[in-house]
């Protein structure tokens, strides 16, 4: 008999899809967003986008290439994620800042942890906080479309309006929205973020092309949107149910439940440690807007889950077969024997008192 076994780590059955057609999808399902920001804000939004894609990819390709590692830029990973800090990034944002983020994604959150699969939390995500609190006002500076689109600048509110404010800066104080602008793209924001539509599509087709699940997007937004209903319910606004329309297309929320609460480095990869992630960036993402003083806080409440996934997956670790009832078996046996402990205990001390 020749044959032979051959001793290997797990996983030990593989897929036939790679990270490259992986990150390649993930670009697609990004397009249609990428475009609508395009129209929004004209030459200078995809100026930014084009910035950010170029310096995280030569980051990557610099830094490993310096310290001689295996050239990983081709696998798209550096790409998807200039792209994503590039959609993050107002359209009138000075160009330096996009490339200053990439560089800190790249180097600082993804290589200096050893590179893809390693990173403790979502790059693009880390890079966008690290450049709210270093350059707030920059970051914050929202400036009207030149672009195909006409942006809404009037809302239906009893507050004096700003002129540049995003959606978000009304919805805070209970003002109402035009949803089919916030749906369609018509608004101010950050550049990949004005659609939700567009967004939306891209994540129908990562969840059709079975490159994501629905777990963490759907129990991300459903918590979001019930916790939001009563509240507005709570508060009194005038129509609960069209305020949290509103809350679900409005800032990045749409963005991030789909295209960075999913990585599939930084989120559970137990089938319920994903929904209990999702619920739980929910829960945040409604204390920071309606509870908390900012109108975001979608960003922040995925790097902070991002460091929680390894206490998530430990409890939600699927038993193995048989483990269960060999479990209870054992808890069985530790009671008897404490028990008997007690009982030998007692008897000596009886003994001794004789």
């Amino acid at each position: 008999m020749n044959s032979k076994l051959q001793v290997s780590a797990s996983p030990h059955t593989r897929g036939m899809v790679t990270t490259n057609k992986i990150m390649f999808m993930v670009l697609a399902a990004l397009a249609p967003a990428c475009l609508m920001g395009v129209l929004a804000f004209g030459p200078r939004a995809l100026l930014v986008l084009a910035v950010s894609v170029v310096s995280s990819v030569i980051s990557e390709y610099l830094y490993e290439r310096l310290l001689h590692k295996k050239i990983t830029v081709s696998d798209g990973s550096a790409a998807v994620t200039g792209l994503l800090i590039g959609m993050n990034m107002p359209p009138g944002i000075d160009l330096w800042i996009p490339c200053l983020g990439s560089v800190f994604a790249i180097v600082v959150i993804k290589q200096l942890y050893g590179g893809l699969g390693q990173n403790f939390m979502n790059p693009a995500l880390g890079a966008r906080c690290f450049l709210l609190i270093s350059f707030a006002g920059k970051m914050t500076t929202f400036t009207s479309g030149s672009g195909a689109l006409k942006l809404v600048t009037e809302v239906s509110s009893t507050t004096d309006a700003l002129s540049g404010a995003t959606p978000l800066a009304y919805l805070k104080t209970g003002a109402s929205f035009d949803l089919k602008a916030l749906f369609l793209g018509n608004v101010q924001g950050c550049i990949g973020e004005v659609s939700a539509a567009a967004i939306l599509a891209g994540g129908i087709f990562l969840v059709a092309a079975k490159i994501i699940r629905l777990r963490i997007p759907g129990s991300y937004l459903g918590c979001f949107a019930v916790l939001t209903l009563i509240t507005a319910a709570v508060r009194g606004y005038d129509a609960p149910v069209i305020y949290t329309l509103q809350q679900l297309c409005a800032g990045g929320l749409m963005l991030g439940a789909w295209f960075m609460a999913t990585d599939y480095v930084t989120s559970p990869i137990t089938p319920v440690g994903q929904i209990v992630f999702g619920c739980a960036l929910g829960f945040l993402t409604w204390v920071f807007r309606l509870i908390g003083s900012g109108a975001e806080g979608v960003s922040y409440s995925i790097i902070f889950m991002n460091l929680l996934v390894p206490v998530i997956e430990h409890f939600t670790r699927p038993v193995a077969a048989g483990m269960v009832r060999q479990r209870r078996e054992n808890r069985r046996l530790m009671k008897r024997n404490k028990a008997e402990a007690r009982r030998l205990k007692a008897a000596g001390k009886k003994e001794n008192d004789t």
